[in-house]
């Protein structure tokens, strides 16, 4: 941000073309969607030769939400309250059949 006299404006840089990934051939949007709910490894090497390794995976019944819905939804709270508004919507017997699941 730069100030421009009282106001702040934000500085938005313009995406290079190397970095403009639509235009690339064999670009695939989510190609390693999968591969992240199974879980991933990441590995920290540090200036002084030590690795640090860390291993993370979706917590059960987390969800991955796409980055348009994450725009209304920015957080939990927000989106059990939409879901709630549509419970009531949803036929009887799905309703029960999920309640005794639990």
């Amino acid at each position: 941000m730069k100030k421009n006299g009282t106001k702040r404006e934000k500085v938005i840089p313009e995406m290079r073309r190397q970095y403009d990934f639509a235009q690339m051939p064999g670009g695939v949007r989510g190609k390693y969607a999968d591969g992240y709910r199974k879980g991933h490894t990441v590995r920290i090497r540090r200036a002084d030769g030590t690795t640090t390794v860390q291993y993370f995976k979706l917590e059960d019944g987390a969800v991955l939400l796409e980055p348009d819905v994450r725009e209304y939804f920015p957080d939990s709270r927000s989106v059990n309250a939409a879901l709630r508004c549509l419970i009531p919507l949803l036929p009887r017997r799905r309703r029960a059949t999920r309640a005794a699941a639990r």
